[in-house]
């Protein structure tokens, strides 16, 4: 590595760590103050609250880690721009590639490091965190017994091709009420339809009772006499723990749980939510990309900054170049859930025109 780099890089990772270590800092402090009363109020130990934070520094890395990128880019080449480096390099033939490759190459190793950390970490540390906030705010005792408490309106898209809509489902005794399947084709056409007032599972079977089957033809009309049973033992492979993990929410599953929960709803051509959850699947993907895309926004910024700027511009123009990279990210993120982009292009329309801009900023610097 030559000597500059090793300067320019030097900074950067300076900078980009002080910056990761104050912004830690600030968000555990305001965090602790804004939710100081409920932790005097339930007397959460010094343990629980570790627990917490310590769970949650995955979550807060993923979010400041590209504007940490951003302003350590901007303030180390508005530095070297002050102090006139910028044009000692230039002056000896050196291109702005050449004199920004170190940190290009950096934001690539944080880019994939964000990935792994937002795949690996960060969905177990949300649904951790999310126990030990009920925990604070209702206490121990309260969140042992919400575990054992009746979920209503419960839906999960299972093997087979069936759809399972349940009104009532009790995790203490894994039992049903108020049961709805239906069974697809290949064509997602309805071939069978079971309603049942009531499901339990008990020695790895579910027998329904009180059930009414009712089996379509190709022309989904009803076809024969429905089926009244009032005790059946039905073939479903799914257990009370697949339907509590199908409870997940997306953002508490990685990249695999969540491709394999979009597989099973294409079983059932729910076309919205599919689309909806595929967004979100290529975001885990497009995301990681935001910390080199915004150094490459920031290097044109950074090396046309004016020389008494150099403190406050960097952190006003991370502000806004952040800003709006994020508020057209949330646009296009939004335009691929309602159907008007592909959910490919939604989550990449804003590496795209940032990446797009950051070429023509550039090119055109003198």
């Amino acid at each position: 590595m030559r000597i500059l780099d090793r300067y320019i890089l030097k900074s950067v990772l300076a900078l980009f760590f002080q910056c990761l270590l104050t912004f830690l800092f600030l968000y555990i402090i305001i965090d602790v103050f804004s939710h100081l009363d409920e932790i005097l109020k339930q007397q959460v130990s010094l343990h629980i609250l570790r627990q917490y934070y310590l769970a949650y520094l995955p979550i807060i890395f993923v979010q400041v880690a590209p504007i940490a990128c951003l302003l350590s880019t901007l303030y180390t080449f508005g530095k070297l721009n002050r102090n006139n480096e910028i044009i000692a390099m230039r002056a000896v033939g050196l291109s702005i590639f050449q004199i920004t490759k170190t940190v290009i190459i950096f934001g690539v190793i944080v880019s994939v490091f964000v990935f792994w950390v937002n795949d690996r970490f960060v969905p177990s540390s949300m649904s951790l965190t999310e126990k030990i906030k009920t925990q604070m705010e209702s206490g121990t005792k309260r969140a042992k017994e919400k575990e054992r408490e009746i979920i209503t309106h419960l839906s999960m898209y299972g093997l087979k091709n069936r759809l399972f809509f349940v009104n009532k489902f009790s995790l203490a005794t894994n039992t049903m009420e108020n049961i709805i399947i239906l069974e697809h084709d290949e064509k997602q056409n309805i071939t069978k339809k079971i309603v049942a007032n009531k499901g339990v599972y008990r020695d790895g079977l579910w027998r329904f009772y009180q059930s009414v089957t009712y089996n379509f033809d190709e022309n989904v009309q009803v076809k024969g006499e429905p089926q009244y049973l009032e005790e059946e033992i039905m073939d479903i492979s799914e257990t009370p723990h697949d339907f509590l993990k199908q409870m997940l929410r997306p953002d508490f599953m990685n990249i695999a749980q969540l491709d394999d929960y979009i597989w099973r709803l294409s079983k059932s051509g729910a076309t919205t939510a599919i689309r909806n959850l595929k967004v979100d699947l290529y975001q885990r993907f497009a995301f990681s990309l935001t910390s080199i895309m915004i150094i490459l926004l920031g290097i044109p910024f950074s090396v046309i900054m004016k020389r008494r700027a150099t403190g406050l511009s960097s952190v006003g123009l991370s502000i806004m170049v952040g800003f709006l990279y994020y508020v057209l990210n949330a646009i296009s993120i939004a335009l691929g859930k309602t159907g008007m982009l592909m959910p490919a292009l939604a989550v990449s329309l804003s590496h795209i025109v940032a990446f797009l801009s950051a070429l023509y900023l550039i090119d055109t610097l003198p």
